[in-house]
């Protein structure tokens, strides 16, 4: 007599239970396997982006989203947010302050508004700064630029390059951003002046009239993590590049409906997916992310 029968189990039930909890492990460490591989150009891509990237070679394995979370959750793979804050902005001088052009405005294609902003990457031992124009409909990166200073002339060659990138001179552009010095400054409107590029600026100090640009950064941060690294000026702007290159070509976005930012910056029939919502004197979010 077996031992399962002594306490009443069937021997077939017995030995099926078995194999079904080996198959699942199989199938956990093949998915895991697959999860980790995606992380290693983006550390800390959220579960619903992984199911995305890997619904393909999940289905043969009939594993859906909530299984992926299931398993990953086991496995402690789940990405917890993590949310870090430094101030970057001086508005306290005497250049003119634009008037806020992008509330209420309806963003249907790309280079129809830029969004731009400066995020502190580095350490207090190699202090590194990141200037950075996106574009607020694909959430392409167009333009970037690492400096250990937040001078106007580094945001200016984030600028430049984002021009560089331009589709047509001929399309309307709005660049918006805070009030800050570096974007106020002279220089920095000559730049879009010559380039038929409207200046655009929030009205007060809330992040939400600029919800893009906080985003994108925080994307950067929290997945791709540029800013955990105590690295010197010329290793920092390689990383940058780096992680820029992969969040373009790789990365797909909930508001872009699962499309990378190239792939979304190459037409304008797809409609962006924007929720509007309320916080003080912002009336509208751009877009979830």
């Amino acid at each position: 007599m077996f031992a399962c029968n002594l306490f009443g189990v069937d021997r077939q039930v017995y030995y099926r239970n078995i194999k079904r909890k080996s198959v699942k492990e199989s199938k956990a460490i093949e998915v895991v396997s697959m999860v980790l591989y995606i992380r290693k150009s983006m550390p800390r891509l959220g579960t619903k982006k992984s199911y995305h990237l890997l619904k393909d070679q999940l289905k043969p394995l009939k594993i859906g989203r909530d299984k992926l979370f299931n398993i990953l959750r086991a496995n402690h793979l789940l990405i917890q947010p993590r949310r870090s804050y430094h101030i970057t902005t001086n508005s306290h001088h005497h250049f003119r302050k634009h008037k806020n052009q992008v509330l209420g405005l309806e963003i249907n294609r790309p280079d129809q508004v830029w969004v731009s902003d400066i995020t502190y990457i580095g350490r207090r031992e190699n202090p590194c700064y990141l200037s950075i124009i996106t574009d607020a409909y694909s959430k392409k990166i167009m333009g970037h630029y690492v400096a250990d200073n937040m001078n106007t002339e580094s945001s200016a060659l984030a600028l430049r390059m984002a021009i560089k990138q331009r589709k047509s001179k001929q399309v309307p552009l709005i660049h918006h951003s805070d009030r800050g010095l570096q974007y106020c400054a002279k220089d920095y409107q000559k730049i879009l002046r010559k380039n038929g590029i409207v200046a655009s600026m929030t009205q007060n100090s809330d992040p939400y009239e600029n919800a893009v640009a906080e985003r994108i950064n925080g994307i950067l941060k929290q997945e791709f993590m540029i800013d955990k690294y105590n690295l010197k000026l010329n290793l920092m702007k390689s990383l940058v590049k780096e992680s820029i290159d992969t969040y373009n070509e790789l990365r797909p976005h909930y508001s872009n409906y699962m499309l990378t930012p190239n792939q979304m910056h190459l037409q304008n029939i797809i409609k962006m997916r924007t929720y509007k919502t309320k916080k003080n004197t912002c009336e509208n979010d751009f877009a979830s992310v």
